[in-house]
């Protein structure tokens, strides 16, 4: 069992980065691959990048590629989001998630065994 608190959530402006923090108990979070997903208002969860176990293979979607970039601190049972240049229709809710192996097909809220409470990031205009 995973427990995953994100954190560092918050209201910019558009253009402004910010850091998202998600630190995991229980398990140690070397044990998982993990996982960012977001959740707009009436929108479906979607995928945003993954981390495989030691931190050595990243992957993202097209829509964050080059702005967004997913680390982890295995030491620190932590997984980071470091978000660039956001933009205002980048406005959700963030969740991380865990799951065994890295898999770049694994892209769906089904591929992910334990999440987060999610915190709010709100981009402005």
């Amino acid at each position: 069992q995973v427990q995953l608190v994100e954190s560092g959530g918050g209201l910019v402006q558009a253009g402004d980065s910010l850091r998202l923090s998600c630190a995991a108990s229980g398990r140690t979070l070397s044990s998982h691959a993990m996982g960012w997903f977001r959740q707009a208002p009436r929108k479906e969860r979607e995928f945003v990048a993954m981390i495989d176990r030691r931190g050595s293979t990243t992957y993202y979607a097209d829509s964050v590629k080059g702005r967004f970039t997913i680390s982890r601190d295995n030491a620190k049972n932590t997984v980071y989001l470091q978000m660039n240049s956001l933009e205002p229709g980048e406005t959700a809710v963030y969740y991380c998630a865990a799951r065994d192996w890295f898999r770049t097909t694994a892209t769906s809220v089904e591929d992910y065994k334990y999440w987060g409470q999610g915190t709010q990031v709100t981009v402005s205009s």
